[in-house]
C-alpha cells in the first residue's frame, strides 16, 4: 500500500503551490507554429489530469477518520457492531460470485452465445476467486488490513461497473474473472474477526462473520432470479454495483485501522514460501484443512445433485421452486451463533466439530435412503449438511488462530485452498456418481466424505501435539478450552 502513499505524494508535488513549470518562449512558440506540435502536449496534459485524479481518489483511501485511528494506548476493542460490519462486508462481497447462477440462460440469450460458452462464466469466477485467495489474501500479513480491504473493494466496485455496461461477451468474461480475483474481502475479514475477538467469544464472532458469507450466497441467487424475472439482468448487476459502493462507504467510516502483524516488513516471496511450508510444521492446520476438504466435498456434492433429484420424478419441481428450495440452507447459519456461544466457545472446538460431523453423517444417511420417495429427505439432509459444514468451519477457524500469529492470512490461505479443492472434488464426484447410479450413488459419496472427515477428526486428540494420537487424553471439556486459551496467550494484538 505504500505505492498509494507514493502516488499521493507525487500528485501533491506535481500541482503544489511551489511547483515551477518551464515556460516556452514566444519565439519558440512562433517557430513551432504548427498545431500538430500542440496536440501531443494537450493529450499529455489530459492524461496527466486523469492520472492525478485517480491517484487523489486512491490516496483518499489512506485517510483514516479519527474514531478509526490506531492508538496503542487505547486500541479498538472488539464489539458486535464491528462483527456485524464484517458480516455485511462478507455478504456484499461474496454475493458477487453468485448473481450469475440463476440467470445463465438470460446471459446466453442477451450476448448471443451458446450455453456451453456462457458456462465459462462460473468457471472463470471460481478460478478468479481461488487465485485471489492464493495470491492476494496473504497480503494481509504484509500490509495494514484497513487500506488493503478498502483498496480491494474500490477496485472491485469500479471494475463491476464494466460488467453492468458490457455489450461484448469476451469483455464480460474478462471482467468476471477480475472482479472475482479482487472479491476476497471475506478471506481477510474472517481471520481478523478470529484474531480480534476474545477467546470466550471467538467462535461466536466467527459464526456471525461467516454467517454473512452464507447469507450473501443465498440472497444473491434469490434476488438475481427474482429481479431478472421482472426486469433485465443488468438491473441486479447495477444493484450489486451500488452495494459495493455502500460497503466502501461503511468500511471507510467505521472500519478501524490495525497495525501490520509484521511491522518489521516481509517480502511477498517470503509470504508465498510460508504458505507452502506451513502444512509441514503444523499438525493442527493439516487436520483442519483435511476436514475442510472433506466436508466441503460433501456439501457441494449434495447441492449439485439435488437439482437433478428435484427436477425428476416423482417431484418434478419447477425452476423457481428448486431455487426457493435453497432457503432450507438459511436456518443453519442463523442457528450457528447460538451453537457457537453454547458449545464451541465454552469447550474445546474439537468437540463441536465432532458433533457437527455426526449430525452431517446422520443427515446424509437419512437423506440418501428417504429422498427418492419423500421431500422430507432432502429437507432434513440439506439442513444437517449445512449445519455440519458451518459448525466444522467455525470450530476449525477458532483452532487455527493459535497456529502462527505472524501468518494468520497465510494459514487462512492454506485452509481456504483446501476447502476450494474439496468444492471442486465434490462437484465432480457427485455429478459423476449421480449420472452412473442416481441419487443413492451420490448419497453414498456424501456418507463417505463425512465418515472420512470424522476419522480424521478422531485420529488426533484435542491435546495432542504430534501428528496422530491421543496424548493428554480427551480431558475435561472446560479444561480443554482453558488450555487452548493459555496456548494463545500473548498472541493478541498489542
Amino acid at each position: 500500500m505504500s505505492a498509494l502513499q507514493d502516488a499521493s505524494a507525487s500528485a501533491s508535488a506535481t500541482d503544489g503551490p511551489g511547483t515551477t513549470i518551464p515556460n516556452q518562449s514566444a519565439e519558440t512558440a512562433q517557430e513551432s507554429g504548427s498545431s500538430h506540435q500542440h496536440e501531443p502536449k494537450q493529450d499529455h496534459e489530459k492524461s496527466s489530469s486523469v492520472i492525478l485524479g485517480v491517484t487523489r481518489r486512491l490516496a483518499t483511501l489512506e485517510y483514516i477518520p479519527k474514531r478509526c485511528r490506531w492508538d496503542p494506548a487505547n486500541p479498538p476493542r472488539f464489539n458486535w457492531g464491528l462483527c456485524l460490519l464484517f458480516a455485511l462486508g462478507a455478504a456484499f462481497t461474496i454475493g458477487n460470485l453468485y448473481y450469475y447462477q440463476p440467470i445463465l440462460n438470460i446471459l446466453a440469450e442477451d450476448f448471443g452465445v451458446s450455453f456451453e460458452e456462457v458456462s465459462q462464466v462460473p468457471t472463470l469466477m471460481q478460478a478468479g476467486y481461488a487465485a485471489g485467495g492464493l495470491f492476494i489474501s496473504p497480503l494481509g500479513d504484509m500490509f495494514r488490513r484497513r487500506p488493503l480491504i478498502l483498496f480491494l473493494v474500490f477496485v472491485t466496485a469500479n471494475v463491476w461497473l464494466g460488467l453492468c455496461l458490457s455489450t461484448s461477451f469476451d469483455v464480460f468474461r474478462a471482467l468476471s474473472f477480475t472482479t472475482a480475483l479482487t472479491s476476497v474481502t471475506p478471506q481477510l475479514m474472517l481471520p481478523l474477526a478470529a484474531e480480534l475477538a476474545p477467546h470466550n467469544k471467538r467462535a461466536t464472532a466467527i459464526s456471525v462473520a461467516f454467517g454473512g458469507v452464507g447469507v450473501g450466497m443465498l440472497l444473491a441467487r434469490i434476488l438475481s432470479g427474482i429481479v431478472t424475472q421482472f426486469t433485465t439482468w443488468r438491473t441486479i448487476y447495477f444493484i450489486a454495483f451500488g452495494l459495493q459502493y455502500l460497503l466502501l462507504c461503511l468500511l471507510f467510516l467505521f472500519f478501524p485501522d490495525f497495525p501490520s502483524v509484521n511491522p518489521e516488513g516481509v517480502s511477498y516471496l517470503r509470504v508465498l514460501y510460508t504458505i507452502v511450508t506451513l502444512p509441514f510444521h503444523h499438525a493442527t492446520l493439516v487436520q483442519a484443512s483435511l476436514i475442510a476438504f472433506l466436508i466441503n466435498a460433501a456439501f457441494v456434492a449434495f447441492w449439485t445433485t439435488l437439482t437433478f433429484l428435484l427436477a425428476a420424478p416423482p417431484f418434478r419441481l419447477s425452476t423457481l421452486d428448486i431455487g426457493l428450495f435453497a432457503l432450507i440452507g438459511l436456518p443453519p447459519f442463523l442457528l450457528n451463533p447460538f451453537v457457537s456461544y453454547r458449545l464451541t466457545d465454552r469447550y474445546h472446538p474439537v468437540y463441536s466439530c465432532i458433533l457437527g460431523l455426526l449430525i452431517g453423517l446422520g443427515g446424509s444417511v437419512f437423506g440418501t435412503f428417504v429422498s427418492t420417495s419423500s421431500l422430507a429427505g432432502p429437507v432434513v439432509q440439506g439442513i444437517t449438511v449445512d449445519l455440519a459444514v458451518i459448525m466444522g468451519q467455525t470450530a476449525n477457524r477458532k483452532l487455527l488462530v493459535a497456529v502462527d500469529p505472524k501468518a494468520h492470512n497465510c494459514v487462512n490461505t492454506v485452509f481456504m485452498v483446501s476447502s476450494f479443492c474439496g468444492t471442486l472434488t465434490g462437484a465432480a464426484v457427485g455429478s459423476r456418481l449421480y449420472a452412473e447410479g442416481g441419487w443413492r450413488y451420490s448419497g453414498g459419496a456424501n456418507i463417505a466424505f463425512f465418515g472420512a472427515a470424522l476419522l480424521v477428526c478422531l485420529a488426533r486428540g484435542p491435546h495432542e501435539k504430534r501428528w496422530v494420537g491421543w496424548r493428554g487424553g480427551w480431558g475435561s471439556w472446560r479444561k480443554g478450552a482453558q488450555a487452548q486459551a493459555q496456548q494463545e496467550k500473548g498472541q493478541q494484538l498489542p
